[in-house]
């Protein structure tokens, strides 16, 4: 691509390299140079002694001056996953930094073709450039589900999620997460005492159907309800006929877009799971507001009258 950078991102670029201020991956003056030999370079020349940001800037600008890729060789070697071993807290915290400085400048790391490249983007700085919102999870799943036996299920599916996430299994990770979604939905389904009737029986529904029933019984709002078809439509990639017929495997971005909705749908879940009662022996299925059966009448007020003795029933 040889892209051409500012001299105010190559001198970033260096401090990223050097990794001065923690939680940054500290790299001594000789990492420095072997870090720019993993990046792709020929000829690196020996560490000299020189301040290391000072011998890293130079190195960059050099390099960029003389029309060769190496600048773009090493943000992208910034961003692999393979420079930090064991070091997830260090590859995160350089990930975030580096997308930061290239988005001054429209351009952030991503994928094409299943590889690390610089990808074009809105110019400016990340929280003015338009994507999906940012969404933590603030709770946990224990609160979401009263089921020790599920919970702990369901907290397996969203560890391994992030363990698919960590080592670029995007596809598996995606999928995950839509199961996940199904699940916490249909426990709310089957737990929850529900104001409107499930349109069809439990075991006939699929995800977007929980996701409508939860909407309807305000369990989610709307942005949540919305951004699940994003979830969805992903999720039913686990058939690779379906990702055939789409023509696109799921990627980081895919994932980044995937994860708000997640953690939106839990939180909402269990900032509702207070107010929302058990369900009836009757399987979930909702109070039909309309159905005459269901208001009082004469014999079953008169059985509520006292005196009248009391009443056997299941």
């Amino acid at each position: 691509m040889n892209e051409i950078f500012d001299d105010s991102t190559l001198t970033e670029i260096a401090h990223l390299i050097c990794g001065d201020e923690p939680p940054l991956l500290y790299r001594k003056g000789f990492e420095i140079a072997a870090f720019f030999q993993r990046a792709g370079w020929d000829d690196v020349p020996e560490y000299d002694g020189t301040p290391r940001h000072k011998w890293a800037r130079e190195l960059l600008k050099e390099r960029q001056e003389d029309g060769v890729d190496d600048a773009e060789r090493a943000i992208l070697r910034l961003a692999n996953r393979l420079e930090y071993y064991n070091q997830q807290q260090e590859y995160r915290a350089t990930l975030k930094r580096l997308n930061e400085i290239l988005m001054l400048d429209g351009r952030r790391v991503g994928e094409e073709g299943g590889q690390l490249a610089l990808v074009r983007c809105e110019a400016g700085f990340e929280n003015e450039v338009r994507q999906l919102p940012r969404v933590e999870l603030k709770v946990s799943v224990a609160e979401v589900i009263s089921d020790p036996e599920l919970a702990a299920s369901v907290q397996l599916r969203l560890d391994e999620a992030r363990t698919c996430d960590e080592h670029g299994a995007y596809t598996s990770a995606v999928i995950m997460l839509g199961s996940l979604l199904e699940g916490v939905l249909a426990h709310a389904a089957q737990t929850r005492v529900a104001g409107v009737r499930m349109p069809k029986p439990l075991g006939n529904m699929g995800l977007n159907d929980f996701v409508d029933f939860a909407y309807a019984n305000k369990w989610i709002e709307h942005d949540a309800k919305l951004a699940s078809a994003l979830v969805r439509h992903y999720r039913n990639l686990v058939h690779p006929l379906a990702e055939k017929r789409t023509g696109h495997s799921p990627n980081r971005d895919t994932l980044d877009m995937c994860w708000p909705v997640v953690n939106a749908t839990l939180n909402d879940l269990a900032a509702t799971a207070t107010a929302a009662p058990q369900a009836p022996a009757n399987g979930g299925r909702g109070r039909d507001l309309d159905t005459p059966a269901q208001r009082p009448t004469p014999a079953s007020v008169a059985r509520r009258r006292p005196g009248r003795g009391a009443v056997s029933g299941p």
